[in-house]
């Protein structure tokens, strides 16, 4: 008895179970041959506080099928996931928690504090991972590792230590990027500029002797108490008189000169500057120049200090509003302007920053950037596209020292003591006992922990386990790529890179697959703030895992972004439907015992062959694409063999030999061809859609367990131009019947003669040993060949590939009646060419009109231009006749 599917395909139950197969059967896990070409992909670490948004789905599908790819091909392939224990996101995660319990991490202490952190983190941070092996993901979960386990916890010290050791880290005060509400100083690039509607307000600081004044331009006027300058240019003839002479703060009128550097800019704003070197980035180095004094006036929370005289104790905002209420009409405040600029944000909590001095730990950028800029200027690393090696290499030839210190609990405590007694510093991978100084036992560790970035930047060398020399270093580092999305470009990408180097000598991966940002229908980033993230989880369970990676890599390329559209998921669901209702009725249709298919494959049949060498030509095609990382090539590739190729042409032609109306032997070639050509099909989407193709390939004659660990088609032998060419000229025939019949607007259930015309007697044999087929898809009620036009009816023609393709309009269309439609469809046309015209004539509406509506209206116009040409010359045809 024939093998009979279910009539619809159920996505959720196919998942689930086949996924639990994989991996107790031991799929995800690499095969370690020594022989085999190792392929190693490391998952960029999630946070535990996270769940699957868009931006995993895409960059887990895009490493997923590289990896069954690359399984399939029979590489030593591994992929190793983790999760990142993301210090500040997981430690506001846990204070919110206590404090809806009533508790603050002050009260539990520091190590309480952690215990909570790693009950939160075991207890709700591993969710992410469940949640993308509902996406198909098959890494090897035996290797999973996490950013603050004991592996990953002795790489980040043994770093530590090394860098300082070296004299690569370094302690100092330096101005840096303060959160005001996480309480930590953060890196530039996790500094976020939004822009913001502010003002610019005109300050006059008056000589002591109020003879004279400068007046400045500001939009923190919280900040003059921590003025100590006012800076012009040396050669600015404006202020030649003022330089050296001092000028009084507004308000609390403390004196401070007027200094010249060649930092001042003449041309921008009033010429003249406040410096105030404890509050922003440029105004410290000014102030270091010229040998200033440093003033605080805001504190790590954002208050103002002592120093803000009567302010003191306000929130800087509202400080800001009181100091330009008291200076109202006052010869201090000249002006206000409306003013538009960009405002640094807190990438986690979206607070306004704060510069800020503060003694941080400093890892020195000069030394580590050389070799990861050489290995880029080489092309020992490979950016796909090419055009972010730029992006990259001009970030790194403008570094600034990195600032690796978080005031945090939660995280990797810095590895250094200080000695109470005699000031000894010790950086140490363990913690010592007694001062190797003075033996004193009052040792303190340093309070900070270290930026998370510091230990996702090991982790292509950490999670193989580095520092050790362990068996899957040797077998599987350098990794083979990485991929990412190219906002961590420099977050995370740059570091990997110069840590690799400086630690293990080899850079960490060989080539960077850069993927876009997943984008709304409208192309805006997806954000909780605009509200139009989409959940994938939801998708997965109302689609499916496999159409939603199909929609995530169709007609993406590397570096673009692309819009998650919902006719597109839609689409891919179409495609899972359309395959399973193909992959049925070649089940329905197969012996019953399905052994006699499982004999060599040599088509002899035209039908049989044309599929096979397509399917040659698309194995070879999509194998390139996915070398090349063209994933959405690989995928339109493949889907279109199976959707346009497969089952709209192959499986139709062979219906009559599959139904048994040519014999036993035909019946049978016709069973084989079907079953293996989608089997090999099914091995090539695999990658892409790996549920669905599992589910049907066990059911197709096969040899092995599990589609996972079949071999990747090679398929040269079923070659044949032939073939293809001959296929291809009846197919353009048929295409080219089913174009007149529409152009001349035949009911489709009507059934008409075809004339073939042709004086090739090579194309005339073609076309009479391929009548049956050719009746059955052009929807003929007869096919005629011949060398010469010997028709004397009505009728319309066209030509393909050297034959004359004549359809008689007898009983097929009323003349009078059709042409008489069609005047009326081409007056309807011109009335709404005329309405439109001078609709969009008329400035009134198109000066006043929202932009969007006037563009709508235009494209209107342009389609019904082009649908009155066609009428146009479709009535001009019908005329003809």
């Amino acid at each position: 008895m024939a093998k009979e599917l279910a009539k619809t395909y159920n996505p959720s139950a196919i998942e689930a179970k086949w996924y639990d197969v994989w991996e107790q059967a031991g799929y995800f896990k690499p095969s370690r041959d020594a022989g085999a070409q190792p392929f190693t992909i490391v998952m960029p670490p999630p946070n535990v506080t996270g769940r699957l948004h868009m931006g995993h789905a895409m960059d887990n599908t895009m490493q997923d099928i590289l990896i069954r790819y690359h399984r399939l091909k029979g590489d030593n392939t591994v992929w190793v996931p983790g999760t990142d224990h993301a210090g500040i996101a997981t430690q506001a995660k846990v204070e919110n928690m206590l404090r809806e319990a009533g508790i603050s991490k002050e009260e539990i202490g520091r190590e309480g504090f952690i215990e909570r952190c790693w009950q939160w983190k075991n207890e709700y941070g591993e969710a992410i991972t469940q949640q993308i092996r509902k996406l198909g993901s098959s890494c090897d979960w035996s290797m999973e590792r996490f950013t603050m386990d004991d592996v990953c916890s002795r790489a980040v010290r043994k770093t530590f230590v090394d860098f300082y050791q070296k004299g690569l880290i370094y302690q100092g005060n330096y101005i840096v990027n303060w959160c005001p509400h996480c309480e930590t100083t953060i890196s530039d690039i996790e500094v976020e500029h939004e822009d913001h509607h502010g003002h610019l307000y005109y300050l006059n600081y008056y000589t002591p002797d109020r003879s004279d004044h400068v007046t400045i331009a500001t939009t923190r006027p919280e900040t003059i108490f921590g003025d100590v300058a006012i800076a012009v240019h040396p050669e600015d003839e404006r202020f030649k008189h003022l330089q050296g002479k001092k000028v009084l703060i507004p308000i609390i009128e403390r004196e401070i000169p007027i200094i010249a550097d060649e930092y001042v800019d003449r041309e921008f704003g009033t010429g003249a500057l406040k410096i105030t070197p404890s509050h922003d980035v440029n105004d410290f180095a000014v102030g270091e120049r010229h040998g200033l004094p440093f003033c605080e006036v805001l504190d790590a929370k954002g208050y103002m200090t002592e120093a803000a005289g009567p302010y003191a104790g306000l929130d800087r905002f509202a400080c800001r509003e009181k100091v330009i209420a008291d200076l109202q009409g006052t010869s201090s405040l000249e002006k206000v302007e409306d003013y538009d600029n960009a405002v640094g944000h807190c990438y986690r909590c979206h607070t306004a920053i704060e510069p800020r001095i503060s003694k941080q730990w400093f890892v020195a950028m000069d030394k580590l950037v050389k070799p990861a800029l050489e290995a880029a200027y080489r092309g020992d690393i490979r950016f796909v596209p090419e055009r972010f090696t730029k992006i990259y290499t001009a970030w790194l030839e403008n570094i600034r020292d990195w600032c690796i210190s978080r005031q945090l609990w939660w995280g990797h405590r810095i590895p250094v003591w200080t000695c109470a007694d005699c000031g000894e510093v010790i950086c140490e991978m363990e913690g010592p006992d007694v001062c190797p100084a003075c033996g004193s036992k009052a040792l303190h560790q340093d309070e900070d922990v270290l930026d998370t970035w510091f230990s996702s930047g090991l982790w292509p060398f950490e999670v193989l386990g580095w520092p050790e020399k362990t068996a899957d270093l040797e077998m599987f580092y350098p990794t083979s790529v990485l991929v990412t999305g190219r906002d961590i470009i420099f977050f995370w990408v740059a570091r990997m890179i110069f840590d690799a180097y400086e630690l293990t000598g080899e850079k960490p991966f060989n080539d960077v697959l850069i993927h876009g940002l997943v984008l709304d229908e409208q192309g805006r980033k997806m954000s909780k703030s605009l509200g139009n993230g989409i959940d994938p989880l939801k998708e997965i369970e109302r689609y499916g895992a496999d159409a939603l990676r199909m929609t995530l890599v169709t007609g993406t390329t590397p570096g673009n972004d692309t819009r998650y559209r919902q006719e597109k998921i839609e689409a891919s669901r179409n495609f899972t439907n359309k395959l399973w209702n193909a992959a049925r009725f070649v089940l329905m249709n197969q012996p019953e015992d399905q052994a006699v298919l499982a004999g060599s494959f040599q088509p002899t049949h035209l039908y049989d062959r044309w599929i096979a060498a397509r399917l040659a030509k698309v194995a070879a095609h999509v194998t390139a694409s996915l070398e090349a990382y063209e994933l959405g090539e690989a995928t339109r590739t493949i889907m279109d063999f199976i959707w346009d190729e497969y089952c709209d042409w192959y499986i139709e032609l062979a219906k009559p030999r599959l139904y048994g109306k040519e014999g036993a032997e035909a019946q049978l070639q016709a069973q084989q061809a079907s079953a293996i050509v989608l089997r090999d099909a099914l091995v090539l989407l695999h990658p892409i859609m790996p549920f669905i193709t599992e589910e049907l390939w066990q059911q197709l004659p096969h040899e092995g367990e599990s589609i996972m660990v079949s071999a990747w088609p090679a398929l040269d032998q079923l070659e044949d131009p032939e073939a293809e060419m001959q296929m291809q000229m009846v197919m353009d025939a048929v295409k080219a019947v089913r174009g007149l019949r529409h152009d001349m607007n035949v009911p489709t259930g009507k059934r008409a003669p075809v004339y073939l015309v042709s004086d090739d007697a090579d194309m005339r044999a073609l076309f009479e040993a391929q009548k049956e087929a050719f009746q059955l898809l052009a929807f003929a009620s007869d096919v005629a060949v011949s060398a010469d036009n010997q028709l004397t009816e009505q009728a319309v023609s066209t030509v393909s590939g050297g034959v004359q393709i004549f359809l008689p309009l007898k009983d097929l269309v009323h003349l009078d009646e059709e042409i008489a439609r069609m005047e009326k469809e081409e007056k309807r046309l011109q009335g709404e060419l005329k309405r439109l015209s001078g609709k969009l004539s008329n400035q009134g509406f198109v000066t006043k009109a929202p932009a969007e509506v006037v563009a709508q209206e235009r494209q209107k116009l342009e389609t019904y231009q082009g649908d009155l040409t066609t009428v146009q010359e479709r009535l001009a045809l019908l005329k003809s006749l």
